[in-house]
């Protein structure tokens, strides 16, 4: 098992902690609720991550996908596009400060 995808977007998650050379999938949206995490947020979660982590093990993801349970949709379509660009805005963000360094 080369990378680990592990939810961390809710506080129950608990601290980020080092996985011993392993690629971490970071959850860093909840896909469970109406909120959009703001760029700032997922930064932040990021930041955390890399404590412990290179940040060429570091891949962003939402917690647990936004699937459905009994037929019911977790957050509509336009939700989970919106988490997913503020995932793409942090990424983005991240890579040109770690270029820039």
């Amino acid at each position: 098992m080369q990378q680990l995808v592990l939810e961390y977007a809710t506080e129950r998650a608990g601290a980020v902690i080092a996985f011993g050379g392993k690629e971490i999938g970071l959850g860093v949206v909840n896909p469970r609720t109406e909120i959009v995490e703001s760029r700032d947020a997922i930064i932040q979660a990021v930041e955390r991550a890399l404590l412990y982590h290179p940040a060429d093990r570091i891949f962003l993801n939402p917690d647990c996908g936004f699937g459905t349970f009994s037929g019911r949709p977790i957050n509509d379509s336009a939700t989970a596009a919106a988490k997913m660009r503020m995932i793409v805005a942090a990424a983005q963000a991240m890579r040109t400060r770690v270029s820039q360094a």
